[in-house]
């Protein structure tokens, strides 16, 4: 063996010593190297961690809601009559016109006497001579000269007499319209010196106080209001009132299938006129309800309008929903178990089943 040989082996041992001699350096410095099985099951636990879809829910209570509901409607006298006559005549004299505040009994206008005054002062004439016949007769039946069987026949003569006076009078009495009730006189049809009938309307008055807003509500809403209901009125001048429900019609309107709500408020003053447009806001009886933003409302495959919540296990479920009350950016809905999980960020992106990593959301910050 030549000496270039033995050179070249001796190198290769020598290469080798110094391999062995670092693979112990960090062996004693590190340890002994794990197997790769024993590291797979730590690795794909925090794979599936990070494969899990993030959702925010919000844990919506169910509480009793009072809703709020807002109808359009209109005011309205609460009384309205028309002074008519009770006797043909001309009008002689008209104490009233538009605008005129009147009281209940006040005369409004005066119709022509026609003979009816002649006919009281005939009757009055007429019940005196009776009275005084009477009181002299009577002193003779006491004397004896005349029998006591005549007793009736001169007292039915003298009720006779006072029911004749007494009706005389109240056809005179009729020559005066008077108001029926007590308001403002809104029309005044008939005019001095024309002649009317029995009947013909004289002056239309309307009670302004009370006043009534009258309103339509929908069939579905109609059990929900109640006399007594408190309600905030709105009207089309900038007036606000408050009122309370007076009157729900239990008959639907023919063409719009709504029914008549009114209610009453007060109107002393009379600074509310009659026919104003007007907006109710009526709190309905109080149902179990959740509040939740707008944007958690979805749909199911079927086309159902609902929610999609978080169960126990991380799990999506949905939940149908019915519409209690609409806000402006939460909406009251009834069909939420309570203290639900309710999906409020990321319901449209995951299906039901599907487990997923829920993240508290504050509803708050959404107002």
């Amino acid at each position: 063996m030549n000496a270039s040989r033995i050179a070249s082996i001796a190198i290769v041992i020598g290469a080798v010593a110094w391999v062995a001699s670092g693979q112990a350096v960090v062996t004693a410095l590190l340890g002994e190297p794990q197997p790769a099985v024993a590291a797979a099951p730590q690795a794909e636990s925090r794979s599936a961690e990070q494969d899990l879809f993030a959702v925010a829910v919000h844990h919506v209570p169910v509480v009793d809601h009072a809703r709020t509901i807002t109808l359009s409607g209109f005011t309205r006298a609460d009384r309205r009559a028309t002074a008519v006559t009770r006797a043909q005549g001309t009008v002689v004299e008209l104490a009233v016109r538009r605008g005129t505040e009147v009281a209940e009994g006040d005369v409004i206008a005066v119709l022509s006497d026609e003979a009816r005054e002649a006919q009281v002062v005939q009757a009055r004439a007429r019940l005196e001579q009776r009275i005084a016949e009477a009181e002299a007769r009577m002193r003779l039946i006491e004397n004896g000269t005349l029998p006591a069987l005549q007793r009736p026949e001169i007292e039915a003569d003298l009720k006779s007499a006072e029911a004749a006076l007494a009706q005389a009078e109240a056809e005179a009495a009729r020559g005066f319209v008077r108001a029926p009730i007590a308001g403002v006189v809104d029309a005044v049809p008939a005019e001095p010196g024309q002649a009317l009938q029995v009947g013909a309307p004289v002056a239309e008055i309307i009670a302004l106080d009370p006043m009534l807003v009258v309103v339509e509500i929908a069939e579905r809403q109609l059990g929900g209001v109640r006399p007594g209901d408190r309600a905030e009125v709105r009207l089309v001048t900038g007036q606000t009132a408050r009122g309370e429900v007076r009157f729900v019609s239990n008959r639907a309107s023919e063409g719009t299938r709504t029914y008549r709500v009114e209610i009453g408020i007060d109107n002393a003053d009379g600074a509310i006129a009659d026919g104003i447009t007007a907006e109710a806001t009526l709190a309905l009886a109080a149902v179990p309800a959740a509040e939740i933003p707008r944007s958690a409302l979805t749909f199911s495959g079927e086309g159902t309008l609902g929610v999609r919540i978080v169960d126990a296990e991380a799990r999506v479920a949905f939940a149908p929903v019915g519409l209690v009350e609409d806000g402006r950016e939460t909406l009251w809905v009834s069909g939420i178990p309570d203290g639900a999980a309710v999906i409020v960020q990321g319901q449209d992106f995951v299906v039901e089943g599907q487990h997923v990593a829920p993240v508290p959301f504050a509803l708050a910050a959404r107002r």
